[in-house]
């Protein structure tokens, strides 16, 4: 457990990609295949499910430390992470065994979930005890959900390849889907030898960059090396036809079973040996794709009632093949790839399963006159993949790039703000915008995103010199700031006070020309919004 919060150390301490690999492999180099499971499942993103409400631990940490509960959460907002608060405000413990990582997690944090008030306050008071200030923080953030370190699960990828000597995009493949931390799941993860032949397993997805708007997709080189599909809003999955069974993938690697029927369904007449990657889409049958707002009435249920199901249906537009007739195809070229796609649902016919639409273009020029009609078909604009390019691993550079519209842009006021966390803990960074409504300003977003590191100092300046009242760790401010917000998307919302929730809303820039009477109006957010 020692040397796995050295390892955290180590990460958080710099921002050098190389570095940061070099770190993992030494860590790796040492770990049994046990400790290196389990540090494989945490870097990866993956958490413990709760062990203990956290109200628990924040009263028994002022208890231990002899503060009131106030200053307690005075000092956690300051701080902006709970477990370093642990670390910082709770008197240093006493290491006094090395116990591994796995001790740790399998029998010292594990078992906290199970055991009562009493029980949990008791392990955890000794754990407090038995940690020093730097492992505790690594320990706590076990505890509580929150271990994040600055470490993709492409960066964990490639160390445990420079660390076996096998190739990345072997690695990625093998912990797709649900990695089990287990030193016979490493064991198998590293075994140069072993075939992978899991029927559910799906392959890492190929991911694409943005296109800059002011450069344009010319720099890419010429329009005919590429082709053009819509680029949809909706939810990227990977339909897997193995052993007469069917499998439903996000990219997030979450295993969709029983929440899109119709797509299963269409499934169902695939080839055994079959993986082709797409998109979920809220779209009728015929043709016509519905706007994300009706996709989300399905996300998140583990059953579809059959109002639903006529309401909103869904459908499966695949773009890409990796696995035909059990032969990984990635490294075809996608003209070969998309050839082999096209016969493939041509011969199944579903209407629920359909071939993504390529879009004719013989240059930037027509696919950006092209481009323009995006919003009118609920797409987000163009995607431009090389005709020659073979299935990547990851974001790679060059393979496929999203070309979207220019964002929906509103001038707003700034009207609360808040403490961000970790590095940004001690400074006001999470801003509530709002619009005019009748002499009145309504709140209508929250960004936490845009500003450079000068343009946040001034406005944490501003917010401590103009609190006008605080709610908790929320300050009201006096309106003055405007600001122009971007977002991607409207939809109506009776849960919001202006009725309108907006899409991945982030600050464009901070409008000093203008004054707060001078932002836009409720009205005028209302009219972008789509037809329903």
């Amino acid at each position: 457990m020692i040397r796995f919060a050295e390892l955290y150390n180590e990460l958080d301490s710099t921002t050098k990609t190389n570095e940061k690999i070099a770190s993992m492999v030494r860590y790796f180099a040492g770990a049994d295949h046990s400790d290196a499971a389990w540090a494989t499942y945490f870097l990866s993103g993956n958490k413990l499910r709760r062990l203990v409400p956290t109200s628990l631990l924040r009263v028994w940490a002022a208890e231990q430390a002899e503060i009131p509960q106030w200053l307690f959460e005075e000092s956690y907002q300051a701080v902006g992470d709970l477990a370093e608060t642990f670390s910082l405000v709770v008197p240093p413990g006493t290491t006094t065994t090395d116990e591994s990582l796995t001790h740790w997690v399998e029998h010292r944090l594990m078992p906290l979930r199970s055991m009562s008030d009493v029980e949990q306050h008791a392990a955890v008071l000794q754990i407090w005890n038995e940690t020093p200030a730097r492992l505790r923080l690594v320990v706590m953030k076990l505890v509580t959900g929150s271990f994040r370190v600055g470490v993709s699960k492409r960066l964990v990828t490639r160390a445990i390849a420079g660390h076996t000597g096998i190739p990345a995009d072997v690695i990625s493949h093998r912990l797709m889907g649900d990695f089990d931390p287990s030193a016979e799941s490493f064991a198998s993860l590293i075994d140069p030898e072993i075939q992978d032949t899991v029927p559910s397993k799906p392959y890492p997805f190929c991911l694409a960059h943005p296109i800059d708007n002011e450069k344009g997709p010319e720099v890419l080189g010429e329009a005919s090396d590429y082709l053009a599909e819509w680029k949809w809003d909706g939810i990227r999955g990977q339909v897997i036809r193995r052993s007469g069974q069917t499998f439903l993938w996000s990219r997030g690697e979450e295993l969709m079973e029983n929440r899109w029927p119709e797509i299963e369904s269409a499934a169902e007449s695939l080839p055994d040996g079959t993986v082709i990657d797409g998109e979920i889409l809220a779209a009728i049958p015929a043709g016509t794709v519905l706007p994300f707002a009706q996709l989300q009435r399905r996300i998140g249920r583990k059953k579809v009632g059959k109002k639903l199901l006529t309401e909103v249906p869904v459908v499966f537009h695949a773009f890409d093949v990796m696995e035909h007739h059990g032969e990984d195809v990635r490294a075809l070229r996608l003209v070969d790839r998309r050839a082999r796609l096209d016969e493939l649902l041509c011969s199944i016919d579903h209407p629920h399963l359909k071939a993504t639409e390529l879009i004719d273009g013989e240059s930037w020029d027509a696919w950006a006159d092209i481009r323009t009609t995006s919003r009118q078909r609920n797409a987000e604009g163009l995607m431009l993949k090389r005709k020659d390019a073979p299935y990547d691993v990851g974001r790679v550079r060059g393979t496929w790039w999203k070309w979207k519209v220019a964002p929906y842009t509103i001038d707003a006021v700034l009207i609360y703000a808040q403490k961000g966390h970790g590095r940004r803990s001690g400074l006001f960074t999470d801003y509530t915008f709002a619009l005019w409504d009748d002499g009145q300003l309504v709140p209508f977003a929250k960004a936490y995103s845009g500003l450079n590191d000068q343009e946040i100092r001034k406005v944490d300046q501003f917010v401590r010199k103009n609190t006008n009242d605080s709610f908790g760790p929320v300050r009201s401010v006096t309106p003055t700031l405007v600001m122009e917000l971007a977002f991607e998307g409207l939809q109506r919302s009776g849960r919001h006070k202006s009725g309108v929730a907006t899409r991945f809303p982030r600050i464009v820039r901070w409008r000093h020309d203008k004054r707060p009477q001078d932002a836009n109006a409720l009205a005028d957010l209302l009219e972008l919004l789509p037809e329903d």
